[in-house]
């Protein structure tokens, strides 16, 4: 069975290998704190169907509990090492399994494996609390290799600390007018993608929320980042499939050389 990938909107992705459903950081609201879902229609309840969830930091728009509480009971949640003690609703959620991992930790979910990788990215959950997370990546392992970057920067060691993959599911924007340290822009996004040399990548966390009474600031930055990495990456990884999908839409990339 083809592995496929489909895109919610954000970080929020869905990724089918050997019959084995990951959802990656769900956020299924139209709002959230100052940003509004400006994109794409909300992510309908199956959706939130899966055998296991990653979740790849504690920012609230990639750790979001109202989400999570969607999740049916036996579901698989992994999470950064410390996020329990630093989130504490995640211990109220009802019947879901929760494992936290750090860098190089593997968890095996039914044929599939995944390893969680660094990120480039500061994982705490904010505006509180000093406590410490990391921010991780993922390598869905089955038929494929997908890697799932959540959000990160541009880092030297990339490209050996994720692996060889088969596809790669980059963040390519961000929420706001301006990208802060620790994240990928769409030319950081395709200087990536040239390191890491899958054969497939989607662009994602872009083009879905921004903060309200932001509209006229900056607009290029929420509208043109897929476009803008399909195009830096066929100059940067002419040999990369790359899959600018729209909110709810579907690929099966091709994954054998």
């Amino acid at each position: 069975m083809p592995v496929e990938v489909t895109w919610w909107g954000h970080a929020t992705c869905t990724v089918v290998d050997s019959g084995v459903r990951v959802l990656t950081d769900p956020l299924f609201v139209g709002r959230l704190a100052h940003l509004r879902r400006r994109r794409g229609e909300l992510p309908p309840p199956e959706a939130a169907v899966a055998e296991a969830v990653l979740v790849s930091h504690l920012h609230s728009d990639h750790l979001h509990l109202p989400s999570l509480a969607r999740l049916s009971p036996g579901t698989l949640l992994v999470v950064p090492l410390g996020a329990r003690r630093a989130v504490p609703g995640l211990r109220r959620l009802d019947g879901v399994r929760i494992t936290e991992v750090g860098p190089g930790d593997e968890v095996a979910v039914g044929e599939v494996r995944v390893r969680a990788v660094p990120a480039l990215h500061d994982g705490r959950r904010l505006p509180i609390g000093p406590r410490r997370s990391p921010a991780l990546g993922y390598v869905i392992r089955g038929e494929a290799r997908t890697y799932f970057a959540g959000d990160t920067g541009l880092f030297d060691e990339m490209a050996e600390a994720v692996g060889p993959v088969d596809v790669a599911l980059l963040p390519v924007g961000g929420w706001g007018p301006f990208l802060g340290h620790g994240h990928l822009n769409p030319d950081r996004a395709a200087r990536a993608l040239a390191a890491l040399a899958p054969r497939s990548a989607v662009p994602v966390h872009y083009g879905t929320y921004w903060p309200i009474g932001l509209d006229a600031v900056r607009p290029h930055e929420f509208h043109s980042p897929g476009d803008e990495f399909v195009r830096k990456a066929a100059r940067l990884a002419p040999s990369v499939a790359v899959h600018r999908l729209g909110h709810g839409e579907s690929v099966r990339p091709e994954v054998t050389r």
